[in-house]
């Protein structure tokens, strides 16, 4: 049995996908098992994963099975106790995923691990967040959040740790689908969700300590293949689906009239854009 399972989701990202996988060849003192969902690219993902990376398993999908619903492909075909989630824009650093594993076998009260992920500038991403309250979420995506912008810049520092620059250590309550490591019997996500809020729903779900780990080292480019107005749409549409489910029904008919407003602007401005 290998040490470690890796899951990779790809959709249309060659180059960071290749990449990546260059740097996983790096990693040091784990036996890798690597797979490779390619949600039906178009870009020649999957020949060159095929090609380049003859170690890798590669779960070439017909269709876009999308973030979560690829995950849980790749996940169902792990053989290893911990399987971690990497995105494809990510390249590690050689230590980076033996000190999480490492952190989580030494550590069995803790659910989750995951790494300090910077810019390819060398500027710390301001990852892991409190799990999100139904204030925030009308703050955050609503109209609200424009007519109370200071009770809206509270709420944001609450829920993403405003006070911690992320050069230490800290236990956080979620930390982010682009780097999250997992025992295999916890790590399933919802598959009700494409794209967004797999994070909060993991930590709603399992309720204990998750730790971020300064040490392990990961280069993250971020939002290279949800850079575009289809991708907002589905945020909005994950969005009323995590607000249902842990809200209900009555909060999430509020969200969607408040937030309506917000989401017609967007697509106003990415019309502009356009043309």
């Amino acid at each position: 049995m290998p040490d470690l399972s890796v899951v990779i989701v790809s959709y249309n990202t060659r180059d960071l996908l290749r990449n990546c996988l260059l740097s996983l060849r790096e990693s040091v003192g784990l036996d890798l098992e690597i797979i490779v969902v390619d949600n039906a690219s178009s870009d020649g993902s999957a020949k060159m994963t095929r090609a380049e990376f003859p170690e890798v398993r590669l779960l070439a999908q017909s269709l876009n099975a999308w973030y979560c619903g690829g995950n849980n492909i790749g996940i169902d075909e792990s053989s290893a106790d911990i399987v971690l989630l990497l995105n494809p824009d990510t390249e590690v650093a050689p230590d980076a995923l033996a000190l999480m594993r490492r952190f989580l076998l030494d550590h069995p009260d803790y659910v989750g691990v995951t790494a300090q992920l910077v810019y390819p500038d060398g500027k710390l991403q301001p990852t892991c967040a409190r799990i999100p309250d139904f204030r925030h979420l009308l703050m955050a995506y609503s109209a609200l959040g424009y007519l109370l912008p200071t009770l809206k810049r509270e709420l944001h520092s609450e829920v993403t740790y405003g006070d911690w620059d992320r050069g230490s250590d800290r236990d956080v309550e979620a930390i982010p689908g682009a780097c999250t490591m997992m025992r295999r019997a916890d790590i399933r996500l919802d598959d009700d969700l494409l794209l967004y809020f797999p994070e909060e729903t993991l930590a709603r779900r399992l309720r204990r300590p998750m730790r971020f780990l300064a040490a392990a080292k990961i280069i993250h480019h971020e939002k290279s293949s949800t850079r575009s107005w289809f991708a907002t749409s589905i945020f909005f549409r994950d969005m009323l689906i995590y607000c249902r489910k842990h809200h209900g029904l009555a909060r999430m008919l509020l969200l969607w009239a408040l937030s309506r407003p917000v989401y017609w602007l967007m697509w106003l401005k990415n019309r502009r854009h356009r043309c």
